[in-house]
């Protein structure tokens, strides 16, 4: 853990050189008052209709089933020293699909092609605090930059390893973390390896990363990480933020976000040489809001990643992420908050992306890119979301919401043709 070690001492130093934030453990409450217990229903339908599947290939999916997401998360026992625990526990339960159906990644899937009727996991990660550092390990959720576990299907991904994050100076968040073990979105497995979206190589065992993010001012953020991935890559990662208001309505607001990769070690998936940034601007204008951007891949490798969203950038969107090796891709998109027409709780949002000059012809041939993509390599994508909380009453926040994704592609590029439909209905309770 050479590398989560550098990181540790790098926090070390940076908290020394900057004036000492208020202590969280001084006020703990205690291991039982601060403990809070979530329980979220979650009815998930997705379906997939492949539309230039090969004869003798499946090209329909549809997957329907309800999950059941159990969340606690303790208090720190009071004290210099605060130690707690956050537990997890999760089962989803098929309703529909079947035989020639399934692969929607709602549901495990058999041997003989059947999806499980059910499948459960739990979890569970011990914490330490000390002032407003925390050391946590076991089980969890992340969501770092370059390590994002991922919540696109019924059931979260989590990942077993060290997290240490710290707040002791005002508006600077560190974090360090060392992971061994995943558990995909479809699993019960906690044991299954590090998952990588791309490649098809060999998996580093292990990805440790350091870094953390900064707020300037109320409209100025920024943050840093790198990531170092086992013998396989090492991963930069910059994004500036920020806020400029208008008038009382209207506002720009302005996202950059950069990665650089590159092999390292025994380079399991051949050479990398990737740097991959997206910028995009924001108009907002009372219910309003237009969103112009601009994503850019450098590198005869599409850009990659560890973990199910560890891809901040602007044209990552429902199907694709417009990430291919050399391509370049623009998006508009437009949302609208009904809450400006007396309709509050219903957003609407559409966007249209297109990507091109994609190039993966160049890749190493010993590696885990060779042959994923052609040269001349050209798509598109539309997007239509929209979705409504309830703001009152018995079923108040409960969420209902319609995800629409259209994607169509040449051979070269080589993701699918699909359209695709996820209706989600979300309802949360707080029981503790």
């Amino acid at each position: 853990m050479r590398f989560a070690r550098s990181g540790v001492t790098l926090m070390a130093l940076s908290l020394s050189s900057l004036p000492v934030a208020a202590s969280e453990q001084a006020e703990s409450g205690g291991f039982v008052e601060d403990s809070s217990l979530r329980l979220l229903n979650r009815n998930f339908y997705f379906n997939r209709d492949i539309r230039d599947a090969e004869r003798g290939e499946q090209s329909y999916r549809e997957e329907w089933a309800h999950g059941l997401l159990a969340f606690y998360r303790s208090g720190f026992t009071q004290g210099m020293v605060g130690v707690g625990i956050d537990a997890h526990g999760l089962l989803g339960v098929k309703l529909d699909s079947g035989r020639g159906r399934s692969g929607a990644d709602l549901l495990p899937v058999g041997r003989d092609g059947r999806p499980e009727d059910s499948y459960s996991s739990a979890g569970a990660a011990v914490k330490v605090r000390v002032s407003n550092t925390e050391l946590r390990y076991g089980n969890m959720r992340t969501e770092i930059p370059v390590f994002a576990t991922g919540d696109s299907r019924l059931l979260p991904e989590t990942a077993t390893g060290v997290l240490l994050s710290s707040r002791e100076v005002e508006d600077l968040a560190l974090n360090a973390g060392h992971f061994t073990a995943y558990k995909l979105r479809d699993s019960s497995n906690h044991d299954q390896d590090l998952y990588l979206n791309y490649g098809e190589n060999t998996l580093g065992r292990s990805i440790d990363f350091v870094g953390g993010a900064y707020t300037f001012s109320q409209r100025l953020n920024a943050s840093l990480y790198v990531a170092d991935f086992d013998d396989t890559w090492r991963q930069y990662y910059g994004n500036v933020l920020y806020a400029l208001p208008l008038s009382e309505t209207q506002a720009l607001d302005f996202d950059f976000n950069l990665y650089r990769t590159q092999d390292t070690g025994k380079a399991l998936q051949g050479e990398i040489a990737n740097t991959t940034y997206s910028f995009s601007v924001g108009y907002s204008f009372g219910a309003h809001k237009l969103i112009a951007a601009y994503q850019k891949v450098h590198g005869d490798t599409p850009f990659d990643y560890v973990g199910g969203d560890s891809i901040f950038l602007a044209n990552a969107v429902n199907f694709s992420d417009f990430n291919g090796a050399n391509e370049r891709s623009v998006q508009l998109r437009y949302d609208l908050a009904m809450a400006g027409y007396g309709v509050p709780g219903l957003n609407v949002s559409v966007r249209y992306v297109k990507g091109d000059d994609i190039d993966g012809s160049r890749a190493d041939p010993q590696g885990g890119y060779a042959g994923l993509q052609g040269d001349g390599g050209r798509h598109w994508e539309r997007n239509l979301d929209v979705r409504y909380v309830v703001q009152s009453g018995a079923a108040k926040d409960l969420s209902l919401r319609l995800r629409h994704a259209t994607h169509r592609a040449n051979q070269a590029q080589g993701e699918a043709d699909v359209d695709e439909v996820r209706l989600i209905v979300e309802y949360p309770l707080d029981i503790l």
